[in-house]
Parts: C-alpha cells; sequence; structure tokens
C-alpha cells in the first residue's frame, strides 16, 4: 500500500490521535451490536503496546437538536471498549475544553481516552443546528488537531466517504496521517478488487433501487468481465427488456437507462430469468415462481431457482467476487433462500482460493443473519463508503491519508 499505516510511526509517549468508527446501535443504553469496535481493537492495542496515549474520536448517530444528545451519547461505548481492553477509558463526556484538555495532558503511555460524540458539536449551546463536525468546520479540526503530537490514526473506514472535521479537518492539521489495521485492510481488499483483479472477476450486485448503484454499475461493467444483478433492483431491468413485472418494486424513471446499460453491456451483465413472488409484502402468504414476466396482483421478492442455478454458474470459477446488496427481502424467512444459496456459493469459491468480498450495509447485514459470515475474504465495514468506493470515487479520508 502506497499510504503511510500505523507501523510507520513511532508512537512512544505520543498523544496519538485516533479516528475510530464507533457508530453502532444503542438501545437504552446497551449495545445491539460491537462488531465495529471489536474490529478497531488490533489497531488501539497495537498503539497501547506502543507506548502511545490514544485519543479516540467517533460519531454515533445523528444529532441535529439539543434533544439528541442525551440518547447518543458515546459513554456506553466506552465502557464497553474497557471491558475489552481490560483497562479503564478515560471518559471526560464533553468533545472540548478544560475538562477534556486537562484529562489530555494526564495520559500515561498505554492509556486510552475517548472524546464524546464527534457530532455533538454539529448543534451548539443554543440548540442551534450548526454542522461543525459534518460540515467540516476549519477551527474545530484544528482545535481536536491540537490535542495531539502531530499524528493521526485514521482506522473509520466507515466515514471515509465523508469530510468531516474529525477525519479530513483533523489530517489537516498534522504533518502525518497514517491508516490503521482496518483502514488498511479495507483499502487493500477493495482496490485490489476494483483496480488489480485476479480474473475472472465477477461483481454480484443486489438491493431495492437502481438509482443506488447506477453509478457501480457502470464502473464495474468497465472492470469486471460479469456483471450478476439481483434484488428488487433487477425488475426495473426486467421492465427495460419488456416483461411483466406485477406490482413489483420498480424505478419507472429509471427504465430507459437500465435499457441503455443493457444495450451497451452485451453479455456482461447477467439477469434474473425467473422470480419467487406473493400477493402481498409478507412473509405468510401463498408464493409462485414466475419464469419470464409476473402476473399481475404479484410482486417479485427474490430470484427463482433457474436464476439462482444460472448465478451459480456464472460464478464458476471466479478468482475475484465483489458482493454488494442481497439477492431478495432476506429479512423474511421465505425470501431469503436466493441471498442465502448465492452467499453460500461465494462462500465456497474462497475455499478454491478466490478473494470474496462483501461490502455494504444490506448485504453485510445478511451475511450475518444467514450464519455465513466467515466464509469470506473480507467483509467491509463501511456499507456507503464501500459503494462510492466501487463507483471509483476518490474517499476523502483516504485521500487525507499521508502517502508513504
Amino acid at each position: 500500500m502506497a499510504k503511510l499505516t500505523v507501523k510507520d510511526l513511532d508512537l512512544k509517549g505520543k498523544k496519538v490521535l485516533m479516528r475510530v468508527d464507533f457508530n453502532v446501535p444503542i438501545k437504552d443504553g446497551v449495545i445491539g451490536n460491537d462488531n465495529r469496535v471489536v474490529a478497531a481493537l488490533p489497531t488501539i492495542k497495537y498503539v497501547l503496546q506502543q507506548g502511545g496515549k490514544a485519543i479516540l474520536f467517533s460519531h454515533l448517530g445523528r444529532v441535529k437538536k439539543a434533544e439528541d444528545k442525551p440518547g447518543l451519547s458515546l459513554r456506553p461505548v466506552a465502557k464497553h471498549l474497557s471491558d475489552l481492553l481490560g483497562q479503564d477509558v478515560i471518559f471526560p463526556g464533553v468533545t472540548e475544553g478544560k475538562k477534556l484538555e486537562d484529562a489530555v495532558s494526564a495520559l500515561n503511555e498505554g492509556q486510552a481516552l475517548m472524546v464524546e460524540n464527534t457530532r455533538y458539536e454539529d448543534v451548539n449551546d443554543q440548540g442551534e443546528y450548526v454542522k461543525r463536525e459534518s460540515g467540516n468546520d476549519p477551527e474545530l479540526g484544528k482545535y481536536w488537531a491540537s490535542l495531539g503530537d502531530d499524528i493521526f490514526v485514521n482506522d473509520a473506514f466507515g466515514t471515509a466517504h465523508r469530510s468531516h472535521a474529525s477525519n479530513v479537518g483533523i489530517a489537516s492539521n498534522v504533518s502525518r496521517t497514517a491508516a490503521g489495521f482496518l483502514m488498511e485492510k479495507e483499502i487493500k481488499y477493495l482496490d485490489v478488487a476494483v483496480n488489480d483483479p485476479k480474473r475472472p472477476f465477477v461483481a454480484v450486485l443486489g438491493g431495492a433501487k437502481v438509482s443506488d448503484k447506477i453509478a457501480v454499475i457502470k464502473n464495474l461493467l468497465g472492470k469486471a468481465d460479469k456483471v450478476i444483478v439481483g434484488g428488487g433492483m433487477s425488475y426495473t431491468f426486467a421492465a427495460a427488456r419488456g416483461r411483466k413485472i406485477g406490482n413489483s418494486l420498480f424505478e419507472e424513471d429509471r427504465v430507459d437507462l437500465a435499457k441503455e446499460i443493457i444495450a451497451q453491456a452485451g453479455d456482461k451483465l447477467v439477469l434474473p430469468d425467473d422470480s419467487l413472488a406473493a400477493e402481498s409484502f409478507a412473509n405468510d402468504v401463498p408464493t409462485k415462481v414466475f419464469e419470464k414476466g409476473i402476473d399481475d396482483g404479484w410482486m417479485g421478492l427474490d430470484i427463482g431457482p433457474k436464476s439462482i442455478e444460472k448465478f451459480k454458474e456464472t460464478l464458476k470459477g471466479a478468482k475475484t467476487v465483489v458482493w454488494n446488496g442481497p439477492m431478495g427481502v432476506f429479512e423474511m424467512s421465505n425470501f431469503a433462500n436466493g441471498t442465502l444459496e448465492i452467499g453460500k456459493y461465494i462462500g465456497s469459491l474462497t475455499s478454491q482460493g478466490a478473494t470474496t468480498i462483501v461490502g455494504g450495509g444490506d448485504s453485510t447485514a445478511a451475511v450475518s443473519q444467514l450464519g455465513i459470515a466467515d466464509q469470506f475474504t473480507h467483509i467491509s465495514t463501511g456499507g456507503g463508503a464501500s459503494l462510492e468506493y466501487l463507483e471509483g470515487k476518490t474517499l476523502p479520508g483516504i485521500a487525507a491519508i499521508s502517502d508513504k
């Protein structure tokens, strides 16, 4: 990797500013899923073991008014991190001011401190929505940078597509910004997959809307050997092919675009041949498989058995697979089969030496829920960030990391 990593830094005795992604689900003070906290542990532990003093920054949820703040405090996360590290994580409970500065000054080597939710800065003391953090206020980035010893470690891939004060703002006020281990891993897998893949390279795209994935489809059609499209967005393509789609979800204003993509892509684009449909959006209703088109009054909620076999045949022998988006409404057990079968098949390619990458919130949730998460080479921690990476965009959080 041509970027500076945490291992390139001398950390002993240094106050090390670190951006992590602890945007986890919290209900009544209890963390619902701590995957993101666990994913950041290797970098945090490394900094502490090297004698660094870790000062952690993260956002949590969206803070748009003063009333949002109490329910979005990082206090429960700091407590949980203390348990995971086996040592107290200092939590002053503020984002700026003397209390924070004194706590930072008092840190010993090998100690960690967590700053309160960076998005608290989006609402001022008068309760106005001023977006200092999410609008990358230059003074805020400068202030946070002043808390450390001129080094910044960014390990938050999940926010790499956003230009915030706590990532780009801090980075522009220190002389060296390095990638943490998680960020390094994300860049490594996604970059190689998109820019230097082992072939055949197959992309599998799902999810509800074509509009969310147009740029990804177009970018990957130029790079992959095959692009498989399933999920809700496949019905917009079905409509573009002149097929009946019943009451299935589709975007009428994207049909012409889908026609263009079909014409340009030729046999690179692989679309479903059949659908598992129901008369209403519910799990416990009669289902029916339709081929070539769906009758009025029915809606497609998953790919059908022929499509599953067609997609597996397309994936056969692939050496690189990027999967973004489920094949159907996997949250309902009767319509999870397409996602599960394709997921298991992609997983089986891993054991045959393929690089298999899952990116995007829904597909990550799907592989976890279906119990197949351990079958892939890499599961991306950033939904929006991995999507923008697959679109070929430059992510500000990555661009701000110093080159070696």
